[in-house]
C-alpha cells in the first residue's frame, strides 16, 4: 500500500474539520431527541385531559414522518451503493489502484465514480459518512414502537386469546427478542457458516421463521408482524453501528497513518451491508402490512409473513444479479409465484353461509352499537381510543351503509375487527352482517 505523510498544519486542519462535522451531527441528534422528548412529555402532561387523544395523534404523525423520511434515505443509500458495487466496470481502462469505475447520467448531469482497491494516496479533507440515516431510522422507529404499541400494550400488543401476559412482560419479551436475534445473527456471521452462502442463507431463513412463529405465539397478529420488522431493522442498524462503521473508521485511520490495512475489515463490512440490502424489502412489507388485514388476519399469520419475506428477498436477489449482469431466468418468476402463493393461501373461506331471512338495518345497527361504537363513534367510550380510529364512525345507519365494504373485509372476512375481539362479537353476529351486505345493505 502506498504510504504518505500529512503535514502538521494539514493534520490539525483535518482534526478541526472532523470535530466540526461531528459536533454538527451531535447537534442534529440532539434536536431530533429534543423534538421527540418535548412531544412525549407534553403527552404525559395532558394525559387524562381532553387533549390526550389530540396529542397522541400528533405524536404519532411527527414520529411516523421522521421514520419514513430517514428510512427512505437509508434504504435509498443501501440500494444505490449495492447497485454501485454490482455495476462497477472492473475491466475496461481501469487504473491499477482502482477496483472499478462507473459512468452515470442523472438530473441533467454526467457523473464519474471510482472505487479504490485500498485507499487514495491522499485522504480527502471532507469525507461523507453514511451512518446517521440508519441511526435516525432506528431511533424514530423504536419511538414509534412505543407510541403506537407499547403505550397501549394491553390493547394492541396483548391478545389474551393468544397468551395472557402483562404489558411489562410483553414489552420485555419484545425488546429482549431483539437482543437475542442479534446475538444469534452476529455469531453466525463470525462462524464458518459465512463461508458457505447457501447454508448460511438457509439456516438464517429457518431462524427467521422461528422468530415469526414465536411472535405469533406471544403477541396479537398485528403486533407480531411489527415486532418481526423491528427485529430485522434492529439487526440492520446493529450491522451499521457494530461492524460497518468501526471497519470504515479503522480503514480511514490506517490510510491516514500509512499503516497496512486488514482486508477482512472491508470484506466483513461489505457482507453485512449486503445482508442489510436483502433485509430491506421484507421490512418494507411489514411497514405496510399493518394496513392490510388479509396478511395478519390469516389463521396462520406467521406463514404469510415468512412467505412474503422470502418472495421479497428473492426479488431483491434478482435485481442484484441483474445489476451484475448475471441474469438467472428462474429467480424472478419463482419469487413472484411465492408472493402469489401468499395471496391464495390467505384467501378467505368460500363456504357460503345460508341466510335464512332478510336482515334489517335495525338488527345490524344493534350489533354495531353493541360491538363497534365503543371506538368507532364521534364520542368513543373506549379507554384507549378517545378519537375514532382512522375517522371511521358508525353513529347513524347512513354511516354504516357507507362503510359496508370495510365491515365486510374487516369484521366478516378477515375477522380482524373488533381489535383482538375486544367486545366479544360472535360468529353468528358476523354472519348476520354478511347476510345484510350480500342482500344489498339496505336502510330498511
Amino acid at each position: 500500500m502506498p504510504k504518505f505523510k500529512i503535514g502538521k498544519s494539514e493534520e490539525n486542519s483535518e482534526e478541526t474539520s472532523e470535530i466540526k462535522v461531528t459536533s454538527q451531527n451531535y447537534i442534529y441528534t440532539g434536536i431530533l431527541l429534543a423534538v421527540i422528548g418535548i412531544l412525549v412529555n407534553t403527552y404525559i402532561v395532558v394525559q387524562g385531559t381532553p387533549l390526550e387523544s389530540h396529542m397522541m395523534e400528533w405524536l404519532n404523525i411527527v414520529i411516523r414522518l421522521m421514520h419514513i423520511t430517514f428510512g427512505i434515505a437509508w434504504i435509498g443509500a443501501s440500494f444505490y451503493f449495492v447497485f454501485l458495487e454490482n455495476a462497477l466496470n472492473r475491466t475496461e481502462d481501469v487504473r491499477e489502484e482502482l477496483a472499478g469505475n462507473l459512468w452515470a447520467v442523472h438530473g441533467g448531469g454526467f457523473y464519474y465514480l471510482e472505487k479504490y482497491k485500498i485507499a487514495p494516496k491522499t485522504i480527502p479533507k471532507h469525507l461523507h459518512w453514511f451512518k446517521y440515516e440508519a441511526y435516525f431510522t432506528w431511533l424514530s422507529g423504536f419511538c414509534l414502537l412505543f407510541v403506537v404499541y407499547y403505550f397501549n400494550a394491553s390493547a394492541l400488543v396483548i391478545d389474551k386469546n393468544v397468551l395472557d401476559i402483562s404489558a411489562t412482560q410483553a414489552i420485555s419479551i419484545g425488546i429482549g427478542s431483539f437482543v437475542v436475534s442479534w446475538i444469534i445473527y452476529d455469531f453466525m456471521c463470525k462462524s464458518r457458516l459465512i463461508k458457505n452462502q447457501l447454508v448460511f442463507s438457509v439456516i438464517g431463513f429457518l431462524i427467521l421463521i422461528g422468530f415469526a412463529w414465536f411472535y405469533c405465539q406471544v403477541f396479537s397478529s398485528r403486533a407480531a408482524y411489527i415486532h418481526f420488522g423491528a427485529m430485522i431493522g434492529s439487526l440492520m442498524v446493529a450491522n451499521v453501528f457494530f461492524v460497518i462503521i468501526p471497519a470504515q473508521k479503522a480503514m480511514v485511520h490506517a490510510a491516514k497513518m500509512g499503516l497496512p490495512l486488514d482486508p477482512t475489515l472491508g470484506k466483513n463490512a461489505l457482507a453485512r451491508s449486503l445482508h442489510n440490502n436483502y433485509f430491506t424489502l421484507p421490512v418494507l412489507f411489514v411497514m405496510v402490512s399493518n394496513h392490510f388485514p388479509s396478511t395478519f388476519g390469516y389463521e396462520y399469520p406467521w406463514l404469510i409473513l415468512v412467505i412474503i419475506s422470502l418472495g421479497a428477498a428473492g426479488v431483491k436477489h434478482y435485481l442484484n444479479l441483474k445489476e451484475k449482469k448475471q441474469l438467472n431466468v428462474w429467480i424472478l418468476p419463482v419469487s413472484i409465484l411465492i408472493l402469489l402463493a401468499a395471496t391464495f393461501i390467505s384467501a378467505p373461506s368460500t363456504n357460503p353461509y345460508e341466510c335464512k331471512k332478510e336482515v334489517s338495518i335495525v338488527e345490524v345497527q344493534e350489533i354495531i352499537q353493541k360491538r363497534c361504537v365503543q371506538c368507532h363513534s364521534s364520542s368513543p367510550t373506549d379507554e384507549v381510543y378517545k378519537v375514532a380510529p382512522n375517522g371511521v364512525m358508525y353513529d347513524t345507519p347512513e354511516d354504516i351503509v357507507k362503510k359496508k365494504d370495510l365491515i365486510m373485509q374487516r369484521v366478516v372476512i378477515t375477522k380482524t375487527m373488533p381489535q383482538n375481539n375486544k367486545t366479544n362479537i360472535t360468529d353468528e353476529e358476523r354472519n348476520i352482517l354478511r347476510c345484510w351486505i350480500e342482500q344489498g345493505a339496505s336502510l330498511k
